[in-house]
């Protein structure tokens, strides 16, 4: 990775946090879909970045998010998980459509290879987050309602982000 394509990370995580900190987390659907887009520099990041790399990314992103939201290392984790199977999920799509190298982005992947590759790791993210928050087995319903909600609307924005993205 060059300095240049470094900086331009380094911008798009800040402007993701920035967003995610001061506007994201107002915004809730019809009290069940909430949208964490602070992910999507996680997702995006080069396939052939370095793991411990993106991990540590990972961690300092949902670490910051947990800080501002006061959720103690909820959203550190959930990153860090899915920063951890990201590189999983990429090598399953470069073999199954026999690419020689992975890339990573709605204009290079196409449509629905993206939502495939995006879609999973979002969905995991918020099981894990409102799983990790869920206090008692009576909220079970509440709560998937929650996850598959979220999902759905994070997802969307993401896809809409990166459809309007100069990148």
């Amino acid at each position: 990775m060059s300095l240049r394509e470094a900086i331009q990370y380094s911008l798009m995580i800040l402007l993701y946090l920035f967003l995610q900190i001061f506007f994201m987390r107002n915004i809730v659907l019809f009290n069940y879909a909430f949208c964490f887009i602070y992910i999507a520099p996680i997702l995006l990041l080069p396939a052939d970045m370095d793991r411990m790399y993106t991990l540590l990314i990972a961690f300092a992103v949902g670490f910051i998010v947990d800080v501002f939201s006061n959720t103690f290392g909820m959203h550190a984790s959930a990153t860090v998980l899915i920063a951890y199977l990201r590189p999983f999920l990429i090598h399953y799509q470069m073999k199954s459509r026999g690419a020689e190298r992975a890339e990573v982005g709605i204009r290079v992947q196409g449509f629905g290879q993206f939502v495939s590759y995006i879609f999973p790791l979002i969905l995991l993210h918020h099981s894990m987050l409102f799983l990790m928050e869920m206090n008692n087995f009576g909220m079970i319903l509440y709560t998937l309602i929650r996850i598959g909600a979220s999902a759905l609307f994070t997802t969307v924005l993401i896809i809409l982000l990166e459809l309007f993205s100069k990148r």
